[in-house]
């Protein structure tokens, strides 16, 4: 009899173990790439003790939200300064920082921010306070009072420089965004369009944007928007409308916003989406037209200002140098030579690359 309730035990234990297997293999697809915006493991790679107790985010059956922290130098600000920032945050009320650092896909709150800024602004004072110890001394031992001074003011002149720096951030690289959204959007048009051909649901259609690599910031934008959707349980039209407010582009807020007032108000978004991608097709060529324009413009500039200009000084100089005999034309040859022709040469290729970034 012992034997007999052996082997069912068994059994079950053996279908148990099929199962769950089963279950893996088939939600095993909703675990994506910790890079993206969709973040989501395993349940089972987390432990009991840190699965939250039933709350209003719904997920998909057999994963949890992947959460995002804070690195250790953050999480110092953060305990260091966290209070104080608190405390200020508070009395400022509601601000536009905490809207840019959306739209720069900072990864922390306003608080954790100020902290971030203000630890950076106290180190960057600590070292300049240091440097200022030992150079001063040192320029006065050489007899170098004025110097000295000079450098000490120059070097806390820095501190408001770091502060403003950390403080400009967030919208420098929001506008960042911006740009690469703006030279991308055209062709992801393109590929929303096909889709809405093939009357494919605009939820698909989002979802299926956020898995293309080659769009860039877009493919950001729409995994954001898949994740409203997927993980927060919003209905397509409400992420498209949270989307449209939280995007650095005004492009990309016209379309979104154009496929809610569109499926609001009964319309077919089929003609849209196909009015929209011409729409960006002529600015995107008419973008292009303007930035061959400058390109022409700046290759004058720089067969002028690089290739000519440097050659008149130095020949100029050397005939200066020869009649007058003085170390001052010397001088000068070696700052043309060494200094003004390799920064003009760096600028040049800096504005270039700005203005020929492949799309």
């Amino acid at each position: 009899m012992a034997k007999d309730q052996q082997q069912p035990q068994r059994k079950s234990s053996v279908v148990k173990k099929t199962s769950t297997s089963d279950k893996s293999n088939v939600f095993s697809r909703y675990d994506t790439n910790l890079r993206d915006y969709t973040k989501k493991q395993s349940a089972k790679a987390v432990g009991d003790e840190q699965v939250v107790k039933p709350h209003t985010v719904r997920l998909s059956k057999g994963v949890v939200p992947y959460h995002e922290v804070l690195n250790p130098y953050q999480q110092f600000a953060k305990k260091t300064l966290g209070p104080v920032a608190e405390r200020y945050v508070n009395k400022l009320g509601e601000t536009a920082l905490e809207l840019i650092l959306l739209k720069a896909h900072y990864k922390m709150n306003v608080v954790e921010f100020y902290c971030v800024a203000w630890m950076n602004t106290i180190i960057a004072s600590i070292a300049i306070g240091v440097v200022v110890a030992f150079m001063a001394p040192l320029l006065l031992f050489l007899g170098l009072g004025l110097s000295s001074s000079l450098a000490s003011l120059a070097l806390l002149a820095a501190i408001p420089i770091v502060y403003l720096a950390s403080n400009s951030l967030p919208k420098s690289a929001a506008n960042g965004r911006k740009k690469n959204i703006d030279k991308r959007i055209a062709h992801a048009m393109s590929f929303v369009s096909t889709l809405a051909s093939a009357d494919v649901n605009i939820d698909v259609i989002f979802k299926e944007l956020a898995k293309q690599a080659m769009y860039g910031e877009i493919q950001k934008e729409a995994q954001w928007i898949n994740r409203d959707v997927e993980l927060l349980g919003k209905d397509i039209l409400t992420a498209l409308r949270d989307g449209a407010l939280r995007s650095p582009s005004m492009k990309f807020q016209d379309f979104l916003q154009g496929v809610v007032t569109t499926t609001l108000s009964g319309g077919h978004l089929k003609p849209y989406f196909v009015m929209k991608t011409e729409q960006f097709q002529r600015e995107a060529s008419m973008e292009s037209k303007k930035n061959m324009e400058t390109l022409g413009m700046l290759a004058e500039s720089f067969v002028t200002v690089v290739v000519a200009m440097p050659l008149f000084l130095i020949v100029m100089m050397s005939l200066m140098g020869m009649i007058g005999g003085g170390s001052s034309s010397l001088t000068f040859l070696y700052i043309i030579v060494y200094a003004m022709i390799p920064m003009s040469q760096i600028g040049f290729i800096i504005v270039l690359q700005s203005l020929t970034e492949e799309v």
